[in-house]
């Protein structure tokens, strides 16, 4: 299954010193940039990347479960710092499957109305 992953460097999580900033570079986001490249070449990570002019990424992420995406996002070393939101995907056949049954079921009273006035 497929989850749009939107995380952004929640207030708290911030430097607030030089030290702070540099130390926050070198052990969170460049190890998180670096755990994203082997996830993007397993295939976890589909598409998406860091947000430009933020501390943020969005991420569109491929696994087999809700268990396997917490495991992956949690691997993140900027995990314990960010705002997550994630938001399940469907395919579009999987949306048309769905839509299908649903149009036919309010075309019946057309196709029954259009069938007694032939009678």
């Amino acid at each position: 299954m497929q989850y749009l992953v939107q995380m952004r460097l929640a207030n708290v999580g911030r430097p607030t010193t030089s030290e702070d900033g540099i130390a926050f570079i070198e052990q969170v986001i460049l190890p998180t940039l670096e755990r994203c490249n082997q996830l993007q070449t397993e295939h976890k990570i589909l598409a998406g990347g860091p947000m430009s002019g933020a501390v943020a990424l969005v991420l569109i992420v491929n696994v087999e479960s809700v268990q396997e995406l917490d495991d992956l996002l949690t691997s993140l070393p900027v995990w314990p710092r960010m705002e997550t939101e994630v938001t399940p995907l469907t395919t579009f056949d999987g949306r048309a499957q769905t839509l299908r049954p649903r149009l036919d079921r309010h075309k019946a009273p057309q196709r029954a109305a259009q069938h007694s006035a032939a009678r």
